[in-house]
């Protein structure tokens, strides 16, 4: 048993997009899917619970099909994941998983006895559903509807429900399972909630599409970690190579942006105090003069 530095190699991105039916979920996934797999949509699935919608786009390239017909048991997810990765799929959307929450809420109405107790049934299947998306040697991308979700608050001595947003049909706190969650609209226009990349946190909302995918594409494929970067940016002695590094690290240059900032001062700097052109005979520099 020993400590070792944290390290994050190539990572195969888990992503969430969730909208309200008619938002572009799918195609939106598809677009991320063909960007993540460097436009090889042959070496994308796509798992289908939602009639069909996935052949809707087949005019963007020849992926993968896999049609989930009801009850859409966690067993049954589980044993579709399989077969993309046994396939060699590089990217596997499922579209969407919501169906699997609604079935086993179902499945806990069933069941006699104490409500509460009953969760302890129910919840080891959701738990290994999720843990088979988070391990998967792929890239996939899952979508969750979403509905309104209402809060009964009083008022002139009545309660009245009042909207308070939208909500994802899944279980609550599902989302922090993934690295990327993306909320998209009716206007199609996506923005993230939680984004463990830095990509696309804070900024402005957009539109999906494959540069969407590529961009978090080279995030994985970066194979390090931020101390290991922070470190060679530090180390760096070269106003050129201080550029050649900002290059490599594009994907992560939010992260960054301070350590670039403060290395290319200390250079500037350096450059300053070591250069003997920039003195005077007094031993005061140039730019001191007035």
């Amino acid at each position: 048993m020993k400590l070792r530095q944290s390290e994050r190699k190539k990572a195969k991105i888990k992503l969430a997009l969730q909208g309200a039916a008619g938002s572009g979920k799918t195609y939106s996934s598809l677009l991320l899917a063909k960007g993540l797999s460097n436009e090889a949509l042959s070496k994308v699935a796509i798992i289908d619970t939602e009639n069909g919608s996935a052949d809707l786009y087949a005019h963007l390239g020849n992926y993968n099909v896999l049609t989930l017909e009801s009850p859409f048991t966690p067993e049954k997810y589980i044993k579709a994941i399989d077969v993309c990765l046994q396939a060699e799929m590089d990217v596997i959307i499922i579209d969407s998983i919501s169906h699997c929450w609604d079935y086993l809420i179902d499945y806990h109405s069933s069941l006699a006895g104490n409500s509460f107790a009953n969760w302890a049934k129910v919840m080891p299947l959701h738990k290994a559903f999720i843990n088979k998306i988070l391990q998967a040697d792929a890239h996939i991308v899952a979508t969750m509807r979403t509905k309104q979700e209402y809060v009964l608050n009083k008022k002139d001595g009545k309660y009245i429900p009042e909207k308070v947003g939208l909500k994802a049909v899944q279980k609550d706190g599902v989302d922090y399972e993934f690295t990327i969650l993306f909320n998209i609209d009716n206007k199609h226009f996506a923005i993230s909630s939680k984004d463990r990349t830095g990509l696309y946190i804070n900024k402005p909302e957009f539109t999906i599409n494959p540069a969407t995918g590529k961009k978090i594409l080279e995030w994985c494929n970066s194979g390090t970690n931020l101390e290991e970067a922070r470190a060679k940016i530090k180390d760096c002695k070269d106003i050129e190579l201080l550029r050649q590094l900002y290059i490599h690290y594009k994907p992560w240059r939010e992260l960054l942006e301070y350590d670039f900032k403060n290395q290319k001062d200390n250079l500037q700097t350096n450059e300053i105090l070591l250069n003997p052109k920039n003195f005077n005979q007094n031993g005061t520099t140039t730019s001191n003069q007035k």
